[in-house]
This record gives C-alpha cells, sequence and structure tokens, in this order.
C-alpha cells in the first residue's frame, strides 16, 4: 500500500454563512501530483489555503513529511497574483504608479528580492539562475518590483517556489499571464523538481499540463471528487441571457481614427520599452495585440488609456486629437473600458458589487456619488446578466477571483464604450465564464465597438478578432490581417 502524504479529514469551511466545504475528506499518496480543476467559486483555493496552513477550518490535516528527504518539510502555496510592499513594509500603491519616475527607489528589484529570499530559505543564489533563463527573466534582475507586468511577477513567484522545492508545491493558476514558450518551460520545470521529490498541486482548467500530473479532481457542492480528467468538472449549466438593450447600440464615435502611434518611444533611464512604434486604429476594427512577457503590451496600453506620462514626449494620437492638447486623462478615459490584471490588483476592495459596476460610468476606483435612476437600471440589467444578483451587495473582496473578474467585465463594458481594452480579460474565469463573456464581447463588437484584446491563450479568444499586432523587445515584429494569415 501506498504511503499517504496528506490526509484530509471531515473538513468544514463555511465563509459569510455560505458552506464552502461540506465533510471534504481527501488523502493523497506518495508520487501523486494533483490537478485541482472546476468551475469558480467552487472552494479550490480556500482547500489550498487550509492545506498550507493559511485559513482555519473545522476538520482534520494531516501531512506526512519524508524526514529523510532533503527537501524543506514544508508547504508552499503560491497564490494566484503577487502580494508586494515598498521599502517601508506598506503595499499601497496605485494604478498609474507602475510609470511614473517617483517610485524608482520605492521597491527592490527583482535581484534584490531573490537575495532576500535566497538568505531566508538558505538557498544559493547560483542555483537560481538555470531558473531564471528557463523562464526568460534574466534580463528583469534590475527591475523595480512594481514595474513589473501581472505576468511577469507570476513569473518572479515561480522562480522562487522552484528554488526553494519544497516536499509539497501548491500552485494556484500557474498559467496565469504567462507567454506560450514560458507556460512550456514552466512545465518542463515542473516535471524537473517532481522528479526531485517534489509533489505537486495545481489549480487550473489548463488543458496543456506537465507530464508528472497523475491525478485529476474538483470540488462541487462542498465535496471532493476524483475524476479522470478535468473535462468533467468543466461542464457547468450555461445560463444564456440577452445581452441588455443598453449595449446592442452602437457606440458614438469622437473620430475615425481611435489611435495613431507615430514613432513612440517609452525609455525608463537606459532601458528603452518601446521602440519606433508605429501603429493605427480605426474605428470599429478588432485587433489582437500579443507578445512575449515583457515585449511591452502593458506600457503600449498605458499609452492609450491616458495613464503613462510619457505620453506627452511623443507623437500620439488618441480619438483624433494629438496627446497634450489640453484634454485631460479622464476626456480620454470617458471613451474607454479597460480591464487588466494590474486594474484588478489596485481597485478598492471595499466597494460592493454593484458599487463596482455602477464606477465604470465615471472612470473612478470605487463609486463616490449617486447614480442617476437610469443608469441604475443598466447597472441592475448587466449584475442580472453576469449572474451576480445574489451577491450585488456584497463585497468586491469577499468574492473568489473569477467572479471579482466578472464584477470588473460588467464595469468595463456599462458605458458602452467606443473602444474595448481587454488585457487579458478571462485570467481567473472557468471555461463556462470564458466561454460566456467571449460571446459577450463578440455581441457588442458586431454593433461597431472597436476592440484591443490581449491574450496568451488562442483557444480563449474571440470570434471577432480581425488583425494582430505582435511586440517583440518593445519592437513591432508583426501587423497583420487575421482572417487572410488564417
Amino acid at each position: 500500500m501506498k504511503e499517504s502524504f496528506v490526509s484530509i479529514q471531515g473538513l468544514n469551511l463555511k465563509y459569510q454563512h455560505k458552506s464552502v466545504l461540506t465533510d471534504l475528506n481527501w488523502t493523497t499518496h506518495r508520487g501523486e501530483n494533483w490537478v485541482l480543476g472546476g468551475i469558480s467559486g467552487s472552494g479550490k483555493t480556500s482547500l489550498a489555503k487550509i492545506i498550507a496552513g493559511q485559513l482555519s477550518a473545522i476538520g482534520e490535516v494531516k501531512i506526512n513529511f519524508d524526514t529523510n528527504n532533503l527537501l524543506p518539510a514544508e508547504v508552499l502555496f503560491v497564490e494566484s497574483w503577487y502580494q508586494f510592499k515598498n521599502l517601508e513594509g506598506v503595499a499601497n500603491f496605485y494604478y498609474q504608479q507602475r510609470y511614473t519616475s517617483q517610485q524608482a527607489k520605492d521597491t527592490l528589484t527583482v535581484h534584490a528580492e531573490l537575495v532576500s529570499y535566497g538568505k531566508e530559505k538558505h538557498l544559493h543564489l547560483d542555483h537560481v539562475e538555470p531558473i531564471l533563463e528557463a523562464l526568460n527573466f534574466s534580463s528583469f534582475a534590475s527591475s523595480q518590483l512594481i514595474e513589473l507586468s501581472s505576468g511577469e511577477h507570476k513569473k518572479l513567484q515561480l522562480v522562487k517556489a522552484l528554488w526553494l522545492k519544497p516536499q509539497l508545491l501548491i500552485i494556484d493558476q500557474p498559467y496565469t499571464g504567462l507567454d506560450a514558450a514560458s507556460r512550456k518551460n514552466l512545465n518542463i520545470l515542473l516535471n524537473e523538481v517532481s522528479e526531485d521529490g517534489v509533489q505537486l498541486i495545481l489549480i487550473c482548467n489548463d488543458p496543456e499540463l506537465p507530464c508528472s500530473v497523475n491525478r485529476f479532481a474538483g470540488i462541487r457542492d462542498g465535496q471532493f471528487i476524483e475524476v479522470n480528467s478535468l473535462t468533467p468538472l468543466s461542464a457547468t449549466e450555461n445560463h444564456s441571457r440577452e445581452i441588455p438593450g443598453f449595449l446592442k447600440e452602437s457606440p458614438v464615435y469622437s473620430s475615425g481614427k481611435i489611435v495613431k502611434m507615430v514613432d513612440v518611444n517609452i525609455s525608463y533611464g537606459e532601458k528603452q520599452v518601446l521602440k519606433n512604434i508605429n501603429w493605427e486604429v480605426k474605428a470599429g476594427e478588432k485587433w489582437l495585440l500579443q507578445g512575449h512577457n515583457g515585449s511591452g503590451k502593458s506600457t503600449l496600453l498605458s499609452l492609450i488609456n491616458g495613464d503613462h506620462p510619457q505620453s506627452y514626449a511623443n507623437e500620439l494620437y488618441l480619438f483624433g486629437n494629438r496627446r497634450g492638447t489640453g484634454e485631460s486623462i479622464w476626456d480620454i478615459k470617458q471613451h474607454i473600458g479597460l480591464i487588466s490584471p494590474e486594474f484588478h490588483w489596485y481597485f478598492d476592495a471595499s466597494s460592493t458589487v454593484w458599487q463596482s459596476i455602477a464606477s465604470g460610468f465615471y472612470d473612478t476606483v470605487g463609486l463616490f456619488q449617486q447614480l442617476p435612476y437610469s443608469k441604475s437600471i443598466q447597472v441592475d440589467e448587466l449584475v442580472d446578466y453576469f449572474g451576480l444578483t445574489a451577491s450585488k451587495n456584497e463585497l468586491l473582496s469577499s468574492l473568489p477571483l473569477g467572479k471579482q473578474r466578472l464584477v470588473l467585465l460588467a464595469r468595463t463594458i456599462i458605458k458602452n464604450p467606443e473602444l474595448l481594452i481587454l488585457d487579458e480579460p478571462c485570467q481567473g474565469l472557468d471555461q463556462q465564464q470564458t466561454k460566456h463573456f467571449n460571446q459577450l464581447v463578440d455581441e457588442l463588437c458586431s454593433n461597431g465597438m472597436t476592440l484591443i484584446y490581449v491574450g496568451h491563450f488562442e483557444s480563449q479568444l474571440p470570434t471577432c478578432i480581425e488583425k494582430r499586432i505582435l511586440l517583440e523587445k518593445g519592437e513591432v515584429k508583426v501587423v497583420e490581417n487575421i482572417l487572410e494569415s488564417v
């Protein structure tokens, strides 16, 4: 009989009087590497936090570490996103701070963070270099933590975890924000640490998994269920709803040209992030923006959304006006609906679901004024469309990550903007939620909305996309019509 490694008996967890886990039992054995999949909000992350000792619950959790194993006898839980702090130990950042120069010495560099982690965990710094190279992260050594994109932060989390090699490694959404090459290399690294004795629990619904994974499971109605693959867990009831009437109206365009960039350059000191960018987006076009992690995508979008101060030093036209000719950042944002992982990080978690969606009318990170009745009705319609009625008065921060993302997606489209900027919009969503959202994007774009969509997963893209721009090391590598290239 195989020796048990993690033994869970009679686990119960309630959150705000709602049962999340109910008399859950689960035993893992040595040599087993698990994937937990299934719908968003089913309790997967809560279960992982309980195993890692980060969340209390009623029941018994026993971990039988191997005392003869040279690997650290600990559980490391890698969260779905990275919570970093400044040099004073505070995490009080704001969204645009990443693009300003004032924070230059406010956070550690990647190298300093790794040195600090290595000292804390008694690790050799030379052992981390192969991991950095495999994930194409070596060039970020001098980057401040606040300068990193969501995908780059994910890489930093993964580098530290693979460097430590604990006896039990739990990773929540391991592939979030990673480009295709990085996902492939991550799987190779996960296979290697598994051979070294690390046991894995991955929380995800992604089909491209390391070959060392040999067990599949999920949580349904608070109970642990083992399955033969992730497919049975991805099927959920499809609540098909008609798109709200106010979103069926075509946007009113202020100009036929949404974006025009002429030889745009962005640098931080000696580091050039964007190089001679020339790009034009016309009203009604649907673009896919792609590139490896660190290629400059987030910086490019920050120029369009009015968040980057260096836009004034470049020839940049937004909605028919040259940047810096008198328009405010709020004038620009009136035309745009935006969602990005970084925006999610900095959003006001003290707002309710309803308030969060309503704030999209005013482009604020919280609702600070009372809505007219007509706008309140539109918020109610979107709450219903996204299946959030039962949660509308709950705090955004109290929802599972997937539902938080749905709330912010609803916020993004509430004003039926001329331009939708969707940067990895389906991070944290289950397969059914992703399908539902992309159907909505297709319908909105059929009514004439302009789209810039960032997505690393080819299988998670809306069908309406017509054109593609590919960045490589800050330069435009490809501009093409997708319909002709397929």
